[in-house]
């Protein structure tokens, strides 16, 4: 008997039960131990939704990241796209989610090629993952998206300041058009002017094509104004899963109230949390 969908609220991405361990060699003759690193994770998304998932170091949230993305084979679990199974899933199916879930990595540097002009890195997934008749029209609209102009077209990875480079990146994860885009650290490793631009970046981007974003980092402060809800991770496991508003305000967990306390610390102002009250 086929199973029920995993959405049947009309959630764009679902997941259900997820789990996942490593490996870890003990020794020559002993079998490798397995270290649980997600324990029956369950979450969902809605079309549109900007929501973050936050957590320290070691909590599972590139793990997570990493199953939702579809490149870790789990050990248990389900994950739904548009009502359509994806995982386990056949590769027709992995396909079409590649293009529907795009990634924005963390060090954007890192990720361009540097002997590659912007355009053709943001034409790039469009050749690989599209239908796509007009590839560098399409590249060429996702950079004005982005603020980036025909002056940067031409360009190379090393004429790109840090802000430059992770709008490129921005560019070429939301050029296929896909239905969610999830972003590891967008604002890593930015200067405060920088990282308030890239979240203008995102928050105009999903407004303006509709298109969902889930926002990882382990900084609640940076992602608390753009996202409507928080999802919290602590060993293994989404401990909190609330609007931002009402977590920020009134923490449960202990993992949470770390958070929120940390949050605090580097923000100004004598309100609780005058970091999140604008613009959600």
């Amino acid at each position: 008997m086929a199973q029920p969908p995993l959405n049947p609220d009309g959630s764009l991405l679902s997941a259900r039960a997820l789990a996942l361990s490593y490996g870890a060699p003990v020794g020559l003759w002993r079998r490798a131990e397995r270290q649980r690193v997600l324990s029956d994770v369950n979450l969902s998304i809605a079309p549109g939704e900007r929501v973050a998932l936050v957590g320290r170091s070691g909590s599972g949230k590139t793990s997570l990241l990493r199953a939702l993305l579809a490149i870790e084979a789990l050990d248990d679990g389900e994950i739904e796209c548009q009502s359509r199974r994806v995982y386990p899933g056949s590769t027709a199916a992995l396909r079409w989610y590649r293009r529907a879930v795009q990634y924005i990595p963390q060090d954007p540097a890192a990720s361009l090629d540097p002997r590659m002009s912007v355009l053709r890195q943001v034409c790039e997934p469009l050749l690989r993952l599209c239908d796509e008749r007009a590839p560098a029209a399409r590249a060429c609209e996702a950079l004005a998206l982005v603020g980036l102009g025909l002056e940067f077209h031409d360009r190379r990875r090393g004429e790109l300041s840090g802000g430059q480079a992770q709008r490129v990146t921005i560019a070429r994860a939301i050029a296929p058009r896909p239905q969610l885009v999830i972003a590891d650290e967008p604002m890593s490793g930015l200067d405060l002017p920088i990282r308030r631009q890239v979240g203008e970046v995102l928050r105009h981007l999903s407004e303006a094509e509709g298109t969902a974003l889930l926002l990882v980092s382990h900084d609640l402060a940076a992602v608390a104004l753009l996202c409507s809800r928080i999802l919290v991770m602590s060993e293994g496991r989404i401990v909190e899963d609330r609007p931002t508003r009402e977590l920020i305000a009134a923490p449960r967990h202990p993992a949470t109230r770390a958070l929120v306390e940390a949050a605090r610390a580097t923000q100004p102002g004598p309100s609780p949390a005058p970091w999140c009250c604008e613009r959600l």
